[in-house]
């Protein structure tokens, strides 16, 4: 065998020998991050104090029942909401709010109330101009009492009938976090 042909052997053994040995990497899907910590700060438009509904969970689903404040909001009245998502087991602290954002395609919240006098207002969209709500507009009605729940979902149909408006019976996706916070508005 002449060196020409002893080297295209050698060359042609290599790269079998490479490609048969060679493992795939395991396809591993994303992992949801934990979110230890939802504040919901609402901020009156005309001045005045914030009211922060906040739920933390240190150690996750299970274990230790999370801490759940809610809030006493003034009648007839504008706020201005900004969600902080937080994982306060990681050291350092992670900013899931951040993650949100930059995932913002693939991330809504949806803001529930057993109140007819609460409504709410999405004051961010992403880069196809459909509604995240990390910034909203909550505006109170007459006195009562009862609940807020805020729901993340992931990867929701955003273009489906209702959505954009904050009706998330079309959404879909996974749910990331649902807290439901209890308010009086006096």
């Amino acid at each position: 065998m002449n060196k020409k042909n002893l080297l295209l052997a050698l060359m042609f053994i290599t790269a079998i020998l490479f490609t048969a040995c060679k493992k795939d990497d395991p396809v591993i899907p994303d992992e949801p991050e934990l979110i230890t910590t939802l504040n919901y700060s609402l901020t009156p438009i005309d001045g005045g104090s914030a009211v922060i509904l906040s739920f933390q969970d240190l150690d996750g689903d299970g274990g230790n029942a999370p801490t759940i404040n809610g809030g006493t909001l003034e009648a007839n009245t504008s706020y201005t909401g900004i969600l902080e998502l937080l994982n306060e087991a990681a050291t350092p602290v992670e900013n899931i709010t951040e993650e949100v954002e930059e995932e913002a395609e693939d991330h809504q919240f949806f803001f529930q109330s057993d109140l007819s006098n609460l409504s709410f207002i999405y004051n961010d969209t992403d880069a196809n101009n459909n509604p995240i709500g990390i910034t909203t507009t909550l505006t109170t009605g007459d006195t009562a009492a009862g609940n807020i729940t805020i729901i993340l979902r992931h990867e929701p149909n955003k273009i489906a009938a209702g959505v954009s408006d904050g009706d998330i019976s079309n959404a879909g996706g996974e749910t990331d976090i649902e807290v439901t916070f209890p308010i009086n508005v006096l």
